[in-house]
C-alpha cells in the first residue's frame, strides 16, 4: 500500500520529500510546499495513521521509513532531499541510515534523535474521551477541546483531524489506537548502525528547546556534517510560528 502524497512543481525539478510530525498531515505543509514549487519538485506526504492515508496496526519508525521508499520508487526517484518535522524528522532519520543512497540532502525540523517526555497525552485524552457524533460545528469542537489544549494554535492544528460525518456531527481521520500503541516509540530515541556523511541541516524554533547543546555530540557521531539554525520568534511548530524567517533559512540551505 502507498501512503497519501501530493505533487507540487513541475516533473523534471529536483525533488523535496515533506515528512509531517505527530498528528499532522501534508496539508499543514501547503504553504511552504507551495512557495517552494517554484523551483522544485515537491512531494508533500500523508503518514500512515494520519491524514488520508491507510490505517495500520504497525506505527513504528521502520514501516513509516519503509513506506517513504516504497512511495520513491513508485514516483520514480531514486534520490531526493528529504525533509521531516518532529516525528516525520525521526522518520527521515532513520531513512537516512538505512538507505543513504536515496537521500541527498537531510533537513530535520526541530528534532533530535533522543527520548522526548509523553507532551500529547492530553491530546490523546481530548481524541478518546471526546464524543465528536454529537458536535456540530467547527466552534463547538473547538470549544470542546478547550481545557484539552488551551492555545488556539494547539487547537486549531488537532481540529484538522476531525472529518464531518454524512449524518452528522464528526468522525477522527487519524488512527488514535495505532499511534496510541506506538506513541512510546514515537517518543524514543532512534539508533543508527552508520554515519551518514551527507548533508545534514537542523532547523530549530528559537523558542523550542527540543534540540539542547548536549544533543549535539551524539548527533554528530552519526551525522558529521550536522549544521544547525535556529528561526528567531518560533516555538516547535517553526514553519507555522515564522514561515517567512522558516524559508529564509530552509532557502539558504538549498
Amino acid at each position: 500500500m502507498l501512503v497519501n502524497y501530493k505533487i507540487y512543481g513541475a516533473e523534471n525539478k529536483k525533488t523535496i520529500y515533506i515528512l509531517h510530525g505527530i498528528f499532522g498531515m501534508l496539508d499543514n505543509w501547503h504553504n511552504i510546499a507551495n512557495h517552494l514549487s517554484t523551483n522544485y519538485r515537491i512531494v508533500a506526504v500523508d503518514a500512515r495513521n494520519h491524514g488520508k492515508s491507510f490505517h495500520h496496526e504497525d506505527s513504528s519508525y521502520l514501516a513509516m521509513a519503509n513506506d517513504l521508499k516504497n512511495l520513491m520508487i513508485h514516483l520514480n526517484t531514486p534520490s531526493a532531499i528529504v525533509l521531516g518535522h518532529s516525528m516525520g524528522g525521526k522518520t527521515a532519520l532513520l531513512f537516512a541510515d538505512l538507505y543513504p543512497e536515496m537521500v541527498d540532502n537531510l533537513i530535520l525540523v526541530d528534532i533530535a534523535p533522543k527520548k522526548y517526555h509523553p507532551g500529547h497525552l492530553e491530546y490523546f485524552r481530548a481524541f478518546r474521551e471526546l464524543d465528536f457524533s454529537k458536535i456540530h460545528s467547527r466552534k463547538d469542537a473547538e470549544e470542546a477541546f478547550m481545557p484539552f489544549a488551551p492555545e488556539m494554535g494547539v487547537r486549531q492544528f488537532l481540529l484538522k483531524n476531525l472529518e464531518a460525518n454524512a449524518d452528522g456531527g464528526y468522525k477522527l481521520k487519524i488512527n488514535l489506537s495505532a499511534i496510541g500503541n506506538y506513541y512510546d516509540e514515537i517518543i524514543d530515541a532512534i539508533s543508527f548502525n552508520n554515519a551518514f556523511v551527507k548533508s545534514t541541516h537542523f532547523i530549530l524554533g528559537e523558542k523550542s528547546g527540543y534540540l539542547k547543546e548536549t544533543d549535539k555530540p551524539y548527533i554528530e557521531q552519526y551525522f558529521p556534517t550536522a549544521a544547525y539554525h535556529t528561526v528567531a520568534n518560533a516555538g516547535h511548530w517553526v514553519h507555522a510560528d515564522n514561515p517567512s524567517g522558516f524559508l529564509t533559512i530552509l532557502n539558504q540551505i538549498l
